[in-house]
């Protein structure tokens, strides 16, 4: 009773609003000095029309994604916080976008860190600065926040961190899962990256040396195949203590990013708070699907409170505002994902309890093991494109996933009584063998409605090498079973009374991750006491208190002289465009495109992007992909065009990398630069 009295309490109380918009905007660039002297270049987004010598509390948002062409794309972000009291400072990363230096050798290197010290102390005692320090970004501007908390300058004082991860070897766009995935994002960086300095565009002696010339970026990653170092310098699991500050984390549930929010919210001592809504890899207040949130109105209520000291009350709110999400058909043109927010006290949530459902001989789930039963797959490697959504990872709306269960085994429930709600990591444990020395299984979480229509809820993949440590793997012995614990990816789900769950299991999910290199036959062993089974995160009904969001507010227009002309996405997010399933070869081909043109006030950029996976079923160690990026700028008379072609094509025993980055001015070569390597496949 005392609890529901809290409850109660909770919804009657008064939200405390955000600092309200009593500023105009002025945008100035400023450049920042490093350590060696090199000089970064930043927009600074500061409030106009305040009383001489006011300071504010500044945010900063460090990125390589080029601050002068994202001016329109972040300018509804920027100028909220601006309006509310606040100096946003958004900085090119060293050898990025306007600041000088090499270019980085990789994503969250030290040399990134070492300089975002010299940037927050900067920004801290500046004359219009107060002295605290916040980080807010998304993606990259995200991980990087955290791990800038891991170090804990002393001006920085809170981050927002959205479609973020702690866990950069089993999260990130490298190897997913703990398998190789070639992500378009990382073939793609590498151009993107290598283009000079808007507005001028300077090719020179320096432009080469410090950015054109630069190794790729993939031939450091696809080297690092295991867990270890590289990938713990700045992965925040090794280490949840490290971060003291106040922490504002934001994830979609159609994101690849979102396990971090439950394993940060478990381990984490500092104050930790979390949203996680029904979006995709995007801001909430621009979503992809519907329905989105002013999630800016409660940065700035956590920035009041953490940055300016006062109390919003948001750090004594439940710690968890979650969209528990409701059946709809499967996508991937899902315009809005049905659903209710409610407020959770944490992760993990006490009332929450597993229960397990058994396959069965006869393609069934059970409540007990039943008979023992030891089904076989053959291993085709062109499948479970279904899964992988239209941006080829773990993110965006999944397919029907009819087609990619015609390939796997399939166990559905009976039809349910009552609707049946989860929330958490589902987990499959999966009592497995194959007769080949390394093998992936995939397993996949779905809704069948009564038309058939297959959702898919939750899935992840494992590698079997990994089944004892990702940081040495081990050889299958062909025959000899195992078992592997597959936690799925975090979801919520409301399972329609009248529907079925299903478990789907199988060994591809191409071309998302790469084939394993060998024809093959695995097998499952059902029933007994080691049998297969399927543990779910069920939430009995409880009330519970639900956020108050504020409607989202329009956006400002667009700084003048931006507009985006041909609509495409961002460079290296490429979609599927086509699926060729030849039956004659036995082989896929998957083909997906980008085409996006924008203006902007010293000309127009045009990026092009084809990435073409082919595979063979019965030669899967030959699986290639083959990958076409170009940048056109058009600056009056003057037009350049940035070529990049990637190809990496697999052996039994390699991944034979090669890279050809060209520039033409006017029509005419002006550099090429070539790289070719075979790459060791290490257990993957």
């Amino acid at each position: 009773m005392r609890r529901m009295a809290l409850l109660a309490a909770f919804l009657l109380a008064a939200v405390v609003e955000a600092s309200p918009p009593s500023y105009e905007i002025a945008l100035e660039e400023v450049l920042i000095p490093m350590h060696d002297g090199v000089l970064l270049a930043a927009d600074l987004w500061r409030p106009k029309g305040a009383k001489p010598g006011a300071r504010f509390p500044v945010v900063l948002e460090y990125l390589p994604y080029r601050k002068d062409e994202d001016r329109a794309s972040y300018f509804s972000l920027y100028s909220y916080l601006a309006r509310r009291g606040y100096v946003v400072a958004r900085v090119d990363i060293r050898g990025t976008g306007r600041s000088d230096g090499v270019m980085i050798p990789y994503e969250y290197s030290g040399i990134e860190h070492r300089d975002g010290d010299y940037v927050i102390a900067w920004l801290a005692r500046q004359p219009f600065s107060s002295g605290n320090v916040g980080m807010i970004g998304i993606s990259w501007s995200g991980f990087n926040s955290i791990q800038m908390a891991m170090r804990n300058p002393p001006a920085l004082k809170a981050i927002v961190a959205v479609d973020a991860t702690d866990d950069l070897y089993q999260d990130d766009v490298h190897f997913v899962d703990g398998m190789m995935h070639v992500d378009s994002w990382e073939m793609s960086h590498d151009l993107a990256s290598s283009i000079p300095a808007a507005p001028e565009f300077r090719i020179d002696d320096a432009f080469f040396a410090q950015r054109f010339d630069r190794p790729p970026y993939m031939l450091t990653y696809k080297k690092q195949q295991r867990e270890g170092p590289f990938w713990d310098r700045a992965s925040l699991k090794s280490n949840y203590a490290s971060i003291r500050i106040p922490t504002f984390l934001v994830g979609g549930w159609y994101d690849g990013y979102r396990d971090s929010i439950p394993r940060m919210l478990e381990h984490m001592k500092a104050p930790v708070r979390a949203i996680i809504g029904a979006w995709n890899h995007s801001w909430p207040h621009q979503p992809y699907p519907m329905p989105g949130i002013e999630w800016r109105h409660e940065v700035v209520r956590f920035f009041d409170q953490t940055l300016k000291g006062r109390d919003t009350g948001f750090l004594q709110e439940p710690k968890l505002a979650v969209y528990v999400r409701q059946w709809h058909p499967p996508g991937p043109d899902l315009e809005e994902a049905p659903g209710e927010w409610r407020y959770e006290d944490g992760w993990p949530i006490a009332r929450i309890k597993d229960r397990t459902f058994y396959p069965q001989a006869d393609h069934t789930l059970g409540d007990s093991s039943g008979t023992e039963d030891t089904p076989t797959l053959r291993y085709m490697p062109g499948t479970g494109i279904e899964a992988s959504g239209p941006v080829l990872w773990f993110g965006d709306v999944a397919a029907d996933q009819r087609p990619s269960d015609a390939w796997s085994l399939v166990y559905d429930g009976p039809k349910l009584t009552e609707d049946v709600e989860i929330l958490g990591l589902p987990r499959a444990l999966l009592r497995v063998a194959a007769d080949a020395p390394l093998a992936h299984w995939f397993a996949r979480l779905e809704d069948v409605a009564p038309d058939g229509a297959v959702t898919l809820v939750a899935s992840a993949g494992f590698n079997g090498a990994h089944r004892e440590s990702a940081r040495e793997p081990k050889a299958l012995v062909p025959g000899v079973f195992v078992t592997l614990d597959v936690e799925m990816h975090f979801t919520s789900w409301v399972f329609p009374e009248g529907h079925r769950m299903r478990l789907a299991v199988s060994n591809a999910q191409w071309p998302m991750i790469w084939p394993t290199p060998y024809a093959m036959t695995t097998s499952l062993r059902l029933g007994g006491a080691e049998g297969t089974r399927l543990l779910l995160p069920v939430v009995p009904e409880e009330m519970r208190p639900k956020p108050r969001f504020v409607p989202i507010e329009a956006d400002e227009a667009e700084p003048p002289g931006y507009e985006t002309v041909q609509p495409g996405t961002t460079s290296g997010y490429v979609e599927i465009e086509s699926i060729d399933r030849n039956p004659q070869r036995h082989s896929t081909r998957v083909v997906a495109t980008n085409d996006n043109t924008s203006r902007y006030p010293w000309g127009e950029h045009r990026i092009v992007e084809r990435v073409v996976h082919e595979v063979e079923d019965a030669r899967p160690q030959a699986a290639w992909v083959r990958a076409q990026y170009e940048t056109t700028l058009k600056l009056g008379e003057r037009v350049l065009r940035f070529e990049n072609q990637v190809e990496i094509v697999g052996d039994r025993a390699h991944f034979n990398y090669s890279c050809i980055k060209r520039l033409f001015e006017n029509g005419a070569l002006v550099r090429e630069k070539r790289w070719a390597e075979a790459i060791p496949r290490d257990f993957q």
